[in-house]
């Protein structure tokens, strides 16, 4: 991955996210970006649910719609997903065979093989999700794809938070317009 390439990721991920409020659209955009500046099979990305317990699927891109709705990723299940969720980046040689990998066989039969997964933070430093990237053969993942994905990662986060405020914030403005229709309307 040359750093013309990488740089010209960022930026445009970095656009995206400033021109846009709709967590779907922006991580939608960050998958494919990720996925193209990598020269990857397919990029995935998922969010714990309210619990905590599950890893919902939430944006994708190079990856079948069969694979993308193949289950929940629950992280009693997922030893790599724990390791994830504990803030470490994770690297897997082959999908196909590695115990920590809830789907293997839905991997093989999608012709996935290597994986690196990076913790999703939002809020400082509070993990919630990951972000994937496959490739469809064997392939060691250098220490600067991995900075780029934890940059992207850090990205992300940043998109959901500023689209939670956004939504509270305009929750609060509609209460209070209500409240003060209902007072003054008395």
């Amino acid at each position: 991955m040359s750093n013309q390439r990488l740089y010209k990721s960022i930026y445009t991920i970095a656009s995206v996210i400033n021109s846009s409020l709709n967590p779907k659209k922006v991580l939608a955009s960050i998958a494919e970006q990720v996925t193209q500046a990598m020269d990857a099979k397919g990029c995935f990305i998922r969010l714990l649910d309210p619990s905590g317990e599950i890893l919902l699927p939430d944006a994708s891109y190079g990856l079948s719609e069969r694979y993308a709705q193949k289950g929940p990723v629950q992280v009693a299940k997922s030893l790599l997903d724990q390791d994830v969720l504990r803030g470490d980046a994770v690297l897997i040689p082959d999908v196909r065979t590695d115990q920590r990998f809830q789907y293997g066989n839905e991997a093989a039969e999608e012709g996935l093989v290597s994986l690196v997964v990076v913790p999703l933070t939002a809020r400082g430093d509070k993990v919630v999700g990951v972000l994937r990237v496959y490739s469809g053969e064997p392939r060691e993942f250098s220490a600067e794809e991995q900075e780029f994905l934890g940059c992207i990662a850090n990205l992300s986060g940043i998109a959901l938070e500023n689209a939670r405020m956004f939504h509270a914030l305009k929750r609060a403005s509609e209460l209070a317009e209500a409240y003060n229709y209902q007072t003054f309307d008395d």
